[in-house]
C-alpha cells in the first residue's frame, strides 16, 4: 500500500505550518509554470507533510493570478497522496458565523479567467466532478476538529467567484437564493485540477464574514476580515497538528474513487495524443498513461 503524504495549501492568513519537524523550503519546479512559493516539505510524528502558502508568503498573488495548475501538479510531483485546502470565505447563512469551520462537500464554479485543466487539444479526458471531495480525507478532518474543539460544520456549498472584488449585494442574495453556504475566490479550479491529478482532496472553509447580505453587519469590511483571519489561522494550525498526528500513515483508498480517477477519463488514443502535452502530464497522469 502506498505510504500518505499529506499536503496542505494554506489561503489567506496562513502563510506558514507551526511545528513541523525537520523543516525546509524547497524550491519545485513544474512544466505548468511557477507555483505560488517554494513548499515547506517536514513531518509531524513520522507523517510527511508538505505545505504551500496558496497566495506566496507575504500574500503576493490575487485569486485569479495564482497558478493553479503548477500549485496540483508540484503537490502531486513530490509525492503527496491527500490535499487538504485551508480557505478564508464569507458566510452565506447567518448560523455560519465567523470563526467557524466549514467542511465542504459540494462547489458552483463562477470563476472565468483561470486555466481549470491539464488536459486539452492532443490529450482530452473528462473527470467526474459530481462528488467533489473525499469523504474518506473529511471524515479525518472532522475527528481533528472535534479533537481540538473548534467550532465546525460538515457539508455545504462553496459559492467560487472570480474576484478580486467583494459580492455586490444583488450577488449576495442571488447566491443565498441558490442555497450555498460560503463564498470565495481560491478553490476553483484547484478541486478540479486536484481529481484530475487523482489527489484525495477535501476543503476547510474557515468564514471570516457575512458577505455582503446581513442587514446587521454590512458591506465586507478588511479590518475585520484580518482580526478574524488571525484568530482562524491559529485554529486551522491545531487542527492540522492534530490531522497529522492521527492521519493514517498508509494511504487508504478513497471511497469514491478520486485517487483512480483517470482509470476511465482518458478519451485521445495513444497514437493520437499530443507528445509535448504528455510529457508534461508525468506527474499527473503518469499512473494511466504508462499503461497506454
Amino acid at each position: 500500500m502506498t505510504k500518505s503524504m499529506l499536503g496542505v495549501i494554506g489561503g489567506s492568513g496562513l502563510y506558514d505550518l507551526p511545528g513541523l519537524e525537520n523543516a525546509r523550503w524547497e524550491t519545485v519546479e513544474s512544466p505548468w509554470g511557477e507555483p505560488s512559493d517554494a513548499i515547506c516539505i517536514g513531518e509531524v510524528d513520522g507523517l510527511p507533510i508538505a505545505f504551500l502558502p496558496r497566495h506566496g508568503r507575504g500574500h503576493r498573488l490575487s485569486p485569479t493570478g495564482i497558478n493553479y495548475r503548477a500549485n496540483i501538479d508540484a503537490m502531486k510531483r513530490i509525492g503527496v497522496t491527500d490535499l487538504v485546502s485551508v480557505s478564508a470565505c464569507g458566510s452565506l447563512k447567518e448560523e455560519l458565523a465567523p470563526g467557524t469551520f466549514v467542511l465542504v462537500e459540494q462547489f458552483i464554479d463562477r470563476t472565468f479567467a483561470r486555466e481549470k485543466s491539464f488536459f486539452g487539444n492532443g490529450c482530452v479526458a473528462h473527470v467526474s466532478m459530481a462528488y467533489p471531495v473525499s469523504p474518506g480525507l473529511v471524515d479525518e478532518i472532522e475527528k481533528a476538529a472535534r479533537a481540538e474543539d473548534i467550532a465546525y460544520r460538515r457539508g455545504g456549498t462553496y459559492l467560487a467567484m472570480e474576484g478580486p472584488q467583494f459580492s455586490s449585494l444583488a450577488e449576495s442574495h442571488l447566491y443565498r437564493g441558490w442555497g450555498c453556504d460560503v463564498i470565495g475566490m481560491t478553490n476553483m479550479p484547484e478541486a478540479k485540477l486536484a481529481r484530475e491529478a487523482e489527489l484525495c482532496y477535501a476543503t476547510v472553509a474557515m468564514v471570516t464574514d457575512y458577505d455582503s447580505w446581513h442587514p446587521d453587519h454590512g458591506e465586507v469590511d478588511i479590518t475585520a476580515i484580518l482580526k478574524v483571519l488571525k484568530e482562524n489561522a491559529h485554529h486551522a494550525q491545531q487542527l492540522v497538528g492534530r490531522l497529522a498526528r492521527d492521519f493514517p500513515r498508509e494511504h487508504q483508498p478513497c471511497p469514491i474513487g478520486s485517487d483512480t480517477a483517470l482509470d476511465f477519463a482518458m478519451i485521445t488514443a495513444p497514437d493520437a495524443r499530443d507528445p509535448a502535452l504528455v510529457a508534461k502530464l508525468d506527474a499527473v497522469a503518469g499512473r494511466v498513461l504508462n499503461k497506454s
